[in-house]
């Protein structure tokens, strides 16, 4: 009976994982579609934060996962821009501050502060930072 018991926990817990990937893997093909290659945007963001920002090593996979996150959804919000650009809008914005406020239970102080003022003064394609603040 213990055998099955644990097989049956063993099952369903392979079967949820496989389903967590699905669902990430669609977001990241919606944000693929729309326009945003997440993983190289993280991974140029993350260059550009990780020096600006002294990120430990702690701090580099939070700060990483709270990008990536925000990216996806990001992505999706702007896929829904043609069909209903105010609400889109809104959504970005809200993400915006969402955003900040993760970041700020991975990030001291200082770095939220320094993090701020990285924002780049206008919407520049070839900054990467622009997709985080823009």
């Amino acid at each position: 009976m213990k055998k099955l018991l644990i097989l049956s926990a063993l099952i369903l817990g392979l079967n949820i994982s496989s389903n967590a990937q699905g669902i990430l893997g669609k977001a990241t093909s919606i944000a693929t579609s729309s326009g945003f290659d997440v993983n190289s945007l993280t991974s140029g963001i993350l260059g550009k934060l990780t020096p600006a920002l002294s990120l430990t090593a702690a701090q580099k996979p939070k700060v990483t996962t709270i990008v990536k996150d925000f990216l996806v959804q990001k992505a999706a919000a702007l896929a829904t821009k043609k069909t209903d650009a105010t609400a889109s809008a809104t959504k970005v914005s809200s993400l915006l501050s969402g955003l900040k406020s993760k970041l700020g239970t991975a990030l001291t102080v200082a770095q939220l502060a320094k993090f701020s003022s990285l924002k780049p003064a206008t919407n520049t394609p070839s900054n990467v930072l622009s997709q985080l603040f823009y």
